[in-house]
């Protein structure tokens, strides 16, 4: 398989799944395409998803999270202000509160089309929004390595991101409702684990040859080696509302990447961690976010989601100091102290149960 593992190692991409609303219902509003035809002609950072009243920002390969926040709060103001000139409102979580996916239109793309022919209900049913982080590796087995070895960090990386616990008017009782959903989709969740380059080169290749896949980027793992791009994708993450929070855990991962390729290049081997476990800590984190605990794994102890999280940024701290990334870190204090975006949502309902008063905040948030 080709690929771009070429370097330079740890350059920083983001990708944020927003949502699009009509500016006085706050419902989800199916207008992508007006959207897109204010911005045609640039350069491609402002896109299309699965559904019309999706709309995906991207920044470009950036040195470290400073430089990719500058592109992200850039791109979320010129969404916003075109929004706002349509009557449209711009916002971002796991879900929206109360939309229904029935009501939404899909993209009039061939892949999109052609992705609800072959899922139907389990396609047509993904009104969820997602960040993705994209860590850029030097090395194709150097990146397998980290992609097996974030494996771990799935559990701590959605606790600390869960943003959707209202889904269709109701409130479900998880922090994260947009795990289960997209759970639904085949090839997700946990990945399996490779042992190179060439043992997921052939495995990908023997999915393409029996036509399961047309080609590597539709396996939709929490974690992936994105070969086109020679990055790590991590996945797992709900979209966050305030933009803080998506570049603290932009920053988590960056660091947590270069922690891994250090561990690789030192010749050290990963430990193996049971998949139903893995798994596991992946289920509390939705259920329970940072209000939980995880099992410590290898060990077999729970412990507060939280020591847990504190103990991982204390330990790879200097990483992101020295990627220039340590004062969006910070941010991963506000959502160990105050709590993740779903918290912050549930907190907001509670005083009225008012599920439009939680979309208004999710706007007025996402544009601060």
């Amino acid at each position: 398989m080709e690929h771009r593992f070429t370097g330079p190692p740890y350059t920083i991409g983001i990708e944020e799944e927003l949502m699009i609303l009509d500016a006085e219902t706050l419902d989800l509003s199916n207008s992508i395409e007006s959207m897109l035809e204010a911005v045609q002609g640039e350069n491609g950072q402002v896109k299309p998803e699965l559904m019309e009243s999706v709309l995906e920002v991207a920044t470009n390969p950036c040195r470290n999270t400073r430089e990719a926040g500058t592109e992200l709060r850039e791109l979320r103001a010129r969404v916003a202000q075109l929004a706002r000139e349509r009557g449209l409102a711009i916002g971002a979580a796991g879900t929206h509160p109360f939309a229904m996916w029935e009501d939404q239109r899909i993209v009039a793309r061939p892949r999109y089309r052609d992705l609800v022919a072959a899922l139907r209900f389990v396609a047509r049913q993904e009104l969820i929004f997602g960040v993705h982080v994209h860590v850029g590796v030097d090395d194709p087995d150097k990146a397998i390595h980290v992609a097996n070895g974030m494996r771990v960090h799935m559990g701590m990386l959605l606790a600390l991101s869960a943003n959707s616990p209202f889904w269709r008017a109701d409130a479900t009782g998880l922090l994260s409702t947009r795990t289960p959903i997209f759970r639904a989709f085949p090839r997700v969740g946990i990945p399996p684990r490779y042992d190179d380059f060439a043992d997921y080169s052939r495995r990908v290749q023997f999915m393409i040859d029996s036509r399961a896949i047309e080609d590597y980027t539709y396996l939709w793992y929490d974690v992936r080696p994105h070969p086109n791009f020679g990055t790590v994708e991590v996945r797992v993450m709900d979209s966050q509302t305030r933009v803080e929070h998506t570049l603290a855990l932009a920053a988590l991962v960056q660091a947590l990447v270069k922690e891994l390729c250090e561990h690789f290049e030192e010749g050290k081997e990963l430990s193996r961690y049971p998949y139903e476990m893995l798994d596991e800590n992946k289920w509390l984190a939705a259920r329970h976010g940072l209000e939980g605990e995880l099992v410590d794994l290898p060990d077999k102890t729970r412990v507060p989601t939280r020591e847990l999280v504190r103990r991982v940024v204390d330990r790879i701290q200097h990483h992101s100091e020295e990627l220039g990334s340590a004062e969006d870190l910070e941010g991963i204090n506000d959502l160990l102290d105050k709590g993740n975006g779903a918290h912050r949502q549930v907190v907001v309902y509670e005083a009225n149960h008012d599920l439009h008063e939680v979309a208004r905040e999710i706007v007025e948030a996402t544009t601060a």
